[in-house]
């Protein structure tokens, strides 16, 4: 009996230091600029960027964009955006492409609201969360193209993807 209760008591030691390191690994990101989101003139949010390292380039490392978001936005806005900037920026991008999943994924946000878009280097995982709450997740050689929207070279504002970038 009292080898069990030891057993379970390894197992749960280990599943929590699983727990921690991923967590900690995921808050290891560190806080590189921040800009106003703007769209036709009008400010309706601001963009975090984070990153493993801000001073390495973007897209050979773990990152994320934080959008907050002040005004209401309509989800076609959002899926229309992505469509237009990803077929701009992501050489051979069609509406069947793995990173269009992530574009379904968009729901319409209200004043508070926040998106969070997470790119894992590590295993090649885009992910997008909605107030904290798992939308869903790409696993592709590619998945980190998505931000090609924000830092591709035609991107959705030049001068927000300075601002975020430097």
């Amino acid at each position: 009996m009292g080898i069990t209760i030891q057993k379970i008591l390894i197992g749960l030691i280990g599943a929590t230091t699983c727990m921690v390191s991923l967590s900690t690994s995921a808050a290891s990101l560190e806080k590189c600029n921040s800009a106003p989101l703007v769209v036709t003139k009008k400010n309706v949010g601001t963009v975090s960027y984070f990153a493993v390292n801000c001073q390495k380039p973007w897209d050979n490392q773990t990152i994320r964009l934080d959008f907050n978001y002040s005004h209401d936005i309509p989800e076609w806005a959002f899926k229309q955006a992505a469509t237009y900037f990803l077929k701009k920026n992501v050489t051979g991008f069609t509406e069947k492409s793995e990173l269009n999943q992530i574009t379904q994924l968009y729901r319409p946000v209200k004043v508070g609201d926040h998106y969070s878009l997470v790119y894992q280097h590590e295993n090649q995982k885009l992910e997008l969360k909605l107030n904290q709450k798992k939308l869903g997740e790409v696993r592709d050689a590619n998945a980190n193209q998505y931000f090609k929207i924000w830092f591709g070279s035609a991107p959705f504002n030049a001068k927000l993807k300075q601002q975020l970038l430097n």
